[in-house]
């Protein structure tokens, strides 16, 4: 289970932390649990109350495939085959979505269905290989989109590239 520090928390559902010590001192939202240090902790199950979530259907994870060109629809083959194969191990209810655009294209299809998916609350996960095969620029919203929608982004290579590198 997941557990959010009381600022992330806050974040999340749009209280300040302020408001949530108050609810915690009147007794109206507890943190899941409080350290030796003092600090609350917060459960993704209380995320989910506060925001009036109800898990009624199972959610999905998504293994989001892209390429920025049609010359490489090779390469797009052999991703979400490797994606499968990940996927396929560890979640029995995946979903794979491709695109082929520009990673600096935000009106992509795939990434539209994807992005709607997380907004109606349909995806527990997404998993990408790197980051930039999301997005090149603008991850961190789309990260911030999808935990406010109870989804994590999963990225499974996360070593850091050289400026060279990231250039080529």
């Amino acid at each position: 289970m997941k557990y959010y520090s009381i600022h992330e928390f806050s974040k999340l559902i749009g209280r300040t932390p302020q408001t949530l010590r108050n609810w915690d001192n009147s007794g109206r939202l507890t943190p899941h649990h409080t350290c030796a240090n003092g600090y609350r902790y917060y459960s993704h199950d209380q995320l989910n109350q506060v925001l009036g979530i109800t898990d009624a259907q199972p959610r999905k994870v998504i293994g989001y495939c892209r390429v920025s060109s049609n010359k490489q629809k090779d390469d797009l083959e052999r991703q979400v085959q490797n994606m499968e194969r990940f996927l396929a191990s560890q979640y029995p209810n995946y979903e794979i979505v491709q695109d082929i655009g520009s990673g600096i294209n935000y009106t992509k299809r795939g990434l539209r269905i994807l992005l709607r998916k997380i907004c109606n609350r349909e995806v527990e996960k997404v998993v990408v290989f790197y980051k930039d095969r999301l997005l090149r620029f603008g991850f961190e919203l789309v990260e911030y989109v999808a935990n406010i929608n109870g989804c994590e982004i999963e990225v499974v290579d996360s070593t850091e590239k050289t400026e060279q590198q990231e250039l080529v």
